[in-house]
């Protein structure tokens, strides 16, 4: 058995971070997950880079913003020639796999290109993941929540009847742990897509019995007082989330009895969350905290003794992470190793996450502890990957105001801020890779 750690990604979608015990939540919904915060390390101020599926899956596949990768809106096919964290990992000797959602081999209908939604992957295309493949590109266009398929290499497989969708997966998972030799440590990606609404159904599909085992709630804060369609739908999601937790559980389990589990750095995390139509006509693709913030926990070498780290991390973060923890050194990457933070030996860190936001808006902003500060491009749409104008939309004080219910964009009193922050922003636009923009106050000023 090797003794460079295993490396195993467990990546959930559209996931809160206020839905877990060890962030908060009162329903024991994730008692696997705080107890993994227990034994390695939790981060209390965690990220998304891009708050939609594909874009956040690039950044997390490269350690890049998504406009450096052409990746910056859903249907848009991983450069073919970019150096990922899979090719990286296997020329160092490690086993990949990759079972789950994909979302990065298919261009949409742009320019009749071909797509791979309801098909296989084709080897070029997987990112560099060239030891194990089970997966869809676009899960949701090949399963529901208690039926559909994935392709191991080319070929389909179908999940059991009756079997709820992430326990097929889990399933699939501990077969390939169990089936693989032990002479490289792994790297292992696997990206669930629950609690992701079912697109084809408009609502989201938990287990069987979950509207009634979770019908009550404490309602999150963001959501009370307002509209959005997170009554019908919230019992389902938090079902969701308990059966993640309960895979979790099942997979360390299997690691354990493998005697692999203490030379496993597991990274538990989301692309984004979900606000319920609450901020716009969907789940996600804005600036506020239940669309951007999510859970980070990190066990395993390196990561141990139930740290909190309060300084802020995002899902750019995570691939340089990966890569020094497998004892490698991070080049051309925009975010910064976490493994010193976990240590305790991190100087000069971040002030605050930077993120690019799509296809609602042509959209930037900054998160620290005490601001969130957006822009938007006008008369740009959502599929332009940059504007050289842009006009301030949204300033909350999270300290203040931790809902965001507030918007201080057009407060006299926020000018000051709003310079710095301005100037903050560009500052990481162009560290990002852009071009400087002018960036107007906001126009009820």
């Amino acid at each position: 058995m090797s003794s460079r750690p295993n490396i195993l990604f467990f990546f959930t979608d559209q996931q809160r971070w206020d839905t877990c015990g060890c962030y908060g939540q009162k329903i024991d919904l994730t008692p696997n997950l705080d107890r993994m915060a227990e034994e390695g390390v939790l981060f209390e101020n965690a990220f998304s880079c891009q708050p939609v599926c594909g874009p956040a899956r690039a950044a997390l596949q490269t350690g890049k913003y998504p406009t450096r990768l052409g990746c910056h809106t859903n249907n848009r096919i991983l450069p073919l020639d970019e150096n990922t964290i899979a090719k990286q990992l296997s020329a160092a000797g490690y086993e990949t796999a990759y079972i789950g959602k994909w979302h990065l081999a298919s261009q949409g209908a742009r320019d009749g290109a071909e797509n791979f939604r309801e098909k296989p992957v084709p080897v070029e295309r997987r990112g560099g993941y060239r030891d194990f493949w089970l997966a869809s590109d676009v899960l949701e266009f090949t399963s529901h929540s208690y039926d559909g398929y994935m392709y191991q290499d080319m070929e389909r497989r179908d999940f059991p009847e009756g079997k709820f969708r992430v326990d097929v997966q889990t399933d699939w998972t501990i077969e390939y742990l169990q089936d693989r030799k032990t002479d490289r440590p792994f790297f292992l990606f696997l990206s669930y897509i629950e609690p992701h609404h079912q697109n084809d159904h408009g609502c989201y599909e938990g287990p069987h019995g979950s509207k009634e085992r979770y019908a009550q709630y404490e309602v999150p804060g963001d959501l009370e007082g307002t509209n959005g369609d997170w009554r019908q739908n919230y019992p389902d999601y938090l079902g969701c989330i308990n059966a993640l937790d309960t895979g979790l559980g099942r997979i360390r389990d299997a690691l354990a009895e493998r005697g692999e589990l203490d030379n496993t750095i597991i990274i538990f995390t989301s692309d984004h969350g979900s606000h319920f139509c609450t901020r716009n006509g969907e789940y996600k693709r804005s600036c506020h905290d239940g669309c951007i913030r999510v859970p980070m926990v990190i066990s395993g070498p390196g990561f141990t003794g139930g740290t909190h780290v309060k300084e802020l991390a995002s899902l750019i973060d995570l691939p340089p992470t990966i890569i020094t923890s497998a004892g490698l050194k991070p080049i051309g990457m925009d975010g910064f190793a976490l493994n010193s933070l976990a240590a305790g030996a991190a100087q000069n860190w971040q002030e605050e996450v930077f993120l690019q936001i799509s296809e609602s808006q042509c959209g930037r902003a900054i998160r620290s502890k005490k601001w969130t500060y957006s822009v938007e491009a006008p008369g740009k749409s959502g599929g332009d990957a940059s504007s050289d104008l842009y006009v301030e939309a949204f300033l909350y004080d999270n300290e203040t105001d931790p809902h965001q219910k507030n918007n201080l964009v057009a407060a006299p009193e926020t000018a000051g801020i709003r310079a710095h922050l301005r100037e903050r922003l560009i500052k990481r636009m162009v560290a990002a890779g852009e071009t400087a923009p002018k960036i107007q106050t906001a126009l009820q000023e």
